[in-house]
């Protein structure tokens, strides 16, 4: 695949090469005159880059369209962006089960597939199920993994810069575990790893419920949630990449852990007992008073943890997603009580990308990543300091 870098002729070469290239990835196939309006560059410039772009393999020329065949003459020549020229992953790992999302250069998604894993899987068990939920995605979708441009990857925990998670509970073995590198030798190409949270805040963003805010608030809700912020637009990861885990906010003083909010008995429930909470929330839409007190008490601290966070930021919004989406009564009380000690109280939505959130940030992350390559975009939400 081109790249436009440094080595490349002029710089204004590379912004005519950037404009062309927008202006093509936007849209149906264009003509040279189509071009020449939407860039305000002259034809020949047009012509040159168009040329150079199909020389790197990013546009090829189109048919003419069935209006044009029927007419006397040569039809104009037709470009298009090559989307198949490369192709990206997104990647969710998380405690029951590892998700794929595959798409090509233009973020479209072509191809999709899970695998459920044991929250007690070691992190090696962990990652292959990773490497089968990828491998099977690529052979039914006829996939070539050298055509791989870009690996993006939504995980729990504290993430640093080069992948290394530097605080994960959530999953057996991984604090401490180099993810971005060990993934780097099964692809070949970049791997960008972020905070799960997060990259369902980008994904949030991009294709779900806050698509026209630019400063929101993701809360995955669960026994340890935690939250993602873009601020102006852009991911705020915190200076050591910890911003947002509101899951340790008990323990300033606040009471006990969530799995002990949420527990019926005398024994907390286990922070990755999915099944078990699930009861919990199902014996409360029975009317099991034992079960309706413990969602009471859980939604309140979930109002805490998260009025925490909107008094910190002001966002425009906040969506709710992780299991929280879907339960009855979640959004009320969050409204009401960021409606009282709030001066412009955020809107409160619940996700639209449900259990998608965090693989499809995570295909976001590599859509950047290759954006910068190819138009040398600078400040995209996901590009980290």
């Amino acid at each position: 695949m081109g790249r436009l870098t440094g080595g490349d002729p002029s710089l204004l070469r590379r912004i005519n090469s950037a404009v062309v290239l927008h202006a093509l990835r936007g849209g149906d196939a264009r003509t040279l005159t189509d071009l020449t309006r939407l860039t305000g560059l002259s034809r020949p410039t047009v012509e040159g880059v168009t040329e150079g772009l199909i020389e790197a393999g990013l546009v090829v020329e189109a048919g003419p369209e069935e209006r044009e065949v029927r007419r006397q003459g040569r039809p104009a020549r037709r470009f298009r962006f090559r989307a198949e020229a490369g192709h990206l992953l997104g990647i969710e790992i998380g405690p029951h089960r590892v998700a794929a999302l595959l798409s090509g250069l233009d973020g479209r998604i072509i191809g999709a597939g899970t695998r459920a894993v044991s929250e007690s899987a070691s992190a090696d068990e962990r990652l292959e199920r990773v490497r089968a939920a990828v491998a099977d995605v690529l052979r039914r979708t006829g996939v070539a993994r050298g055509t791989l441009r870009a690996v993006g990857v939504g995980t729990p925990g504290i993430v640093e810069a080069d992948g290394t998670v530097r605080l994960g509970t959530a999953l057996p073995g991984w604090t401490g575990l180099a993810l971005g590198e060990r993934l780097r030798r099964s692809f070949h190409c970049p791997v960008l790893v972020e905070n799960d949270a997060n990259a369902a805040a980008v994904a949030e963003h991009w294709k779900g419920a806050a698509i026209d805010s630019d400063d929101i608030v993701f809360v995955l809700a669960g026994l340890s949630p935690g939250a993602g912020a873009l601020i102006g637009g852009r991911l705020h990861r915190g200076f050591g990449g910890a911003a947002g885990e509101i899951g340790a906010l008990h323990l300033l003083g606040r009471g006990e852990a969530p799995e002990a909010l949420l527990s019926t008995t005398d024994e907390p429930l286990h922070p990755l007992d999915e099944q078990a909470v699930a009861e919990v929330f199902a014996r409360a839409r029975r009317g099991d008073e034992r079960a309706l007190a413990a969602v009471d008490r859980f939604t309140q601290r979930l109002v805490h943890d998260v009025g925490a966070l909107v008094l910190a930021l002001d966002p425009e919004m906040v969506v709710v997603g992780g299991w929280a989406a879907g339960l009855d009564g979640v959004l009320p009380p969050l409204r009401k009580e960021l409606a009282r000690f709030c001066l412009r109280p955020p809107r409160v939505e619940l996700s639209l990308l449900g259990e998608a959130a965090v693989a499809t940030g995570a295909l976001r992350l590599a859509l950047d990543h290759v954006e910068e390559q190819l138009f040398a975009v600078e400040g995209t939400v996901t590009a980290r300091r």
